[in-house]
């Protein structure tokens, strides 16, 4: 699609030769898109955004000032190879976010979903990935090869260690230091000397949890952060409610998810 006869580019807007810009998108003052970005259609860009990098974004994305998206990662090995940025529809990235696009080493591509809110000040780093429904609080601070599970809540002040998984439905409280796994539908939080403290209840009635599944989900992570069972015995007691009936596909995956943590999780 050509620039051309757009007139919702600001006049001050530095749009590249190649770049695809919808006649649908708005385009502020001082913003900058490389040639090698591709908008879908109702996107907006606030004022003096910075788009570069071989990046591409879905539909109706609002980006607000100063943040600067598909910037080369922040990787003393990264040597100007043509890696990505792939960002989904719907989201609101606020003010000075960074996302670096990806590395030869570590896939290529750096991912966002759908319907995320990333606040103020977040920095994601290359070849990381953030699921669909996340937030991602002021200043949240994702090192290389993170990634955010769908409907995830990462907190204000959070810097997030390389390779970690914050699993789904979790929510982090406000200036944890994350270097491990986070388990999926847990609260955990600095302020219980970075445990995880519980089922983050109120989250997953938002999302629709019957109260079936909260009781089952309940049981499970009391086993694992109880402090009765090592995590093997846990997961044994656990593996025992699923092989009876006793739990679902949360549960499950509840399980699944420890089984594969490289890390280890956060208890």
């Amino acid at each position: 699609m050509s620039t051309q006869g757009n007139s919702n580019i600001h006049p001050t807007a530095i749009v590249a030769a190649g770049a695809v810009v919808p006649a649908s998108c708005r385009i502020g003052p001082f913003c900058t898109i490389g040639p090698n970005v591709v908008l879908g259609e109702d996107c907006e860009l606030v004022s003096h955004v910075v788009l570069d990098g071989h990046s591409t974004f879905g539909r109706g994305n609002k980006i607000y000032s100063f943040a600067c998206l598909g910037i080369p990662p922040q990787d003393l090995k990264y040597a100007g190879e043509p890696t990505r940025i792939e960002v989904g529809d719907d989201n609101s990235i606020r003010e000075y976010v960074t996302i670096s696009r990806g590395t030869a080493g570590g896939g290529g591509v750096t991912r966002v979903g759908s319907g995320c809110l990333i606040m103020a000040y977040t920095h994601i780093g290359h070849d990381s990935t953030i699921g669909n429904g996340c937030i991602l609080a002021n200043a949240a601070t994702l090192a290389g090869h993170v990634t955010v599970e769908d409907y995830a809540s990462v907190g204000a002040l959070n810097p997030v260690h390389q390779y970690c998984t914050i699993g789904k439905h979790a929510y982090v409280g406000g200036g944890t230091v994350i270097t491990q796994d986070v388990l999926p539908y847990s609260l955990t939080s600095v302020e219980r000397n970075c445990h995880a403290y519980g089922l983050n209840k109120v989250g997953l009635q938002r999302r629709g949890f019957t109260p079936e599944q909260l009781r089952e989900l309940s049981t499970a992570m009391r086993l694992l952060t109880g402090g009765k069972l090592n995590t093997t015995q846990a997961l044994e007691a656990i593996n025992d409610m699923i092989e009876s009936g006793d739990a679902g596909e949360h549960v499950k995956y509840l399980a699944e998810f420890v089984a594969r943590s490289e890390r280890g999780v956060i208890k």
